[in-house]
């Protein structure tokens, strides 16, 4: 299906969840322990005229936009579960029980959704989808504020958490999801990373999930200096450690080869990239478009995700890391640099996915949603069918996704359409930001390309383990 571009209005913001049933962490089952146990700046909108326009004021929010609403009985507002699932190959993994089975997905949001655990029910039994054996939502950063339906940052984090939520599930009906809520807002850079770090050790510390999903990015440029960044990077150094050895994953970004200034309503007009997507231990997850059918067949190759305006999947070199060793192999394309993104998933608006909401504070029902905020989830979940397989957590894995695409692994699948070149109007002015063509072998718009899970999964083991 290939739907009519919609306006999109932005979910701008963070959210709450006293509301939940939250469990202490002096709760938490020890059975979730062991070791089989995005946001990515603004979300830029699209006016009739295809300018891109933010809210003012915002400095930093997740990557995700609401495109189209639907009804109840038929929500028609984006891809089906069914429809990504075959997209990407899960069905001869499903039908093998590979489905996440014994694995945890952690999913980290500000302030999350009073709503969730309803909106996940009604979504599973819409789709006739398995309630995943536990959704556990812990705070270990600090009491979350109480929700605020007047909030609109409130409100808009409970949107990201619905999405990350549901289709992360969708990709491994069969895992836990460990729903991290922290009590700050990241402001590019400014504040609300301390908490997200502090989360995050929580949760590598006690064993909690083999993946970490991060739906979230501030433009590099934002921080005030290395020292800064690198003082939030405890937690990945932590996750890579042998003891934990815990895959981490990062949104590239909405924004195409550009992002969001300080002050979060105006773009900066040459390329930039953020983090923690081009932390080298962290796994960028960059955004396509797919055209498919109602069975979930493709009718057109994907492309780099690219909808006009600023609307587009991040990518570009980091101004604070030198190349990572598993990038030598393409150090004709990113130099001396990190290049964003490593690998690349759904998340074009006008292809978006369906996702349930209803929580006070923004029209309930069934909504339309895109971003890297949707690709980073759905590729948690195949990391999560990976760790089932291999029987542990297989920790960073940037290096295996080279050396897949080098080899010419059947599970990687080359993107060779689309750029994440933007124009937008800004302060009376229009601007191109040039950014990279998705050309043969690894590019700066969709990294090494993209996954046919059926495939990916077992050769991402057999690299991982020595089992090849």
């Amino acid at each position: 299906m290939r739907p009519a571009r919609a306006i999109a209005w932005t979910i701008a913001g963070c959210v709450l969840s006293t509301g939940l049933a939250a469990v202490p962490l002096a709760q938490v089952p020890p059975s979730w322990g062991g070791p089989s146990g995005a946001w990515s700046g603004i979300a830029v909108v699209q006016s009739r005229g295809g300018r891109s326009v933010a809210p003012s004021g915002i400095a930093v929010v997740p990557q995700i936009h609401y495109v189209r609403a639907g009804g109840a009985a038929n929500p028609g507002v984006g891809y089906t579960p069914a429809q990504i699932q075959a997209a990407y190959g899960l069905g001869p993994l499903l039908r093998a029980g590979i489905d996440g089975k014994g694995q945890s997905i952690v999913i980290v949001d500000s302030f999350g959704s009073p709503t969730i655990r309803h909106d996940l029910g009604v979504f599973d039994r819409t789709f006739r989808l398995p309630a995943p054996p536990s959704l556990l939502i812990i705070h270990p950063a600090g009491r979350i504020p109480v929700y605020n339906p007047g909030n609109r940052y409130m409100v808009n984090w409970a949107g990201e958490t619905t999405l990350d939520v549901e289709w992360a599930h969708v990709m491994a009906p069969a895992a836990r999801i460990v729903l991290v809520e922290t009590p700050v807002s990241e402001n590019e850079g400014t504040s609300g990373f301390p908490q997200i770090v502090t989360a995050e050790k929580y949760v590598i510390g006690h064993r909690l999930g083999g993946v970490i999903s991060q739906s979230f990015t501030a433009t590099e440029q934002t921080f005030p200096s290395w020292r800064a960044l690198r003082a939030l990077r405890g937690a990945y150094v932590e996750a890579a450690r042998r003891r934990y050895n815990v895959t981490v994953l990062g949104a590239s970004g909405d924004q195409g080869a550009t992002d969001f200034r300080l002050d979060g309503s105006l773009l900066y007009t040459f390329p930039v990239t953020s983090w923690p997507a081009s932390d080298p231990l962290v796994t960028a997850v960059g955004g396509l478009e797919l055209q498919l059918d109602s069975h979930g067949r493709r009718v057109a190759a994907d492309r780099v995700w690219n909808d006009g305006g600023a609307s587009a999947g991040g990518g570009g070199k980091s101004i604070f890391f030198g190349r990572p060793r598993f990038q030598n192999v393409v150090s004709a394309v990113v130099g001396s640099h990190r290049g964003v993104p490593d690998i690349s998933m759904s998340a074009a608006c006008d292809e978006p996915v369906a996702t349930y909401q209803s929580f006070p504070g923004s029209p309930p029902g069934w909504l339309g949603v895109c971003g890297t905020s949707e690709a980073t989830p759905l590729f948690a979940g195949v990391i999560a069918l990976a760790d089932q397989v291999a029987g542990h957590p297989l920790g960073p894995i940037n290096g295996y996704l080279y050396r897949l695409a080098a080899e010419k692994a059947a599970g990687i699948v080359d993107i060779v359409r689309g750029t994440n070149t933007v124009t937008f109007g800004q302060n009376g002015k229009t601007y191109t930001v040039r950014g990279w063509a998705a050309v043969r072998g690894y590019d700066l718009s969709s990294g090494v390309g993209t996954i046919d899970a059926a495939l990916f999964v077992r050769e991402l083991v057999a690299l991982a383990t020595g089992r090849a």
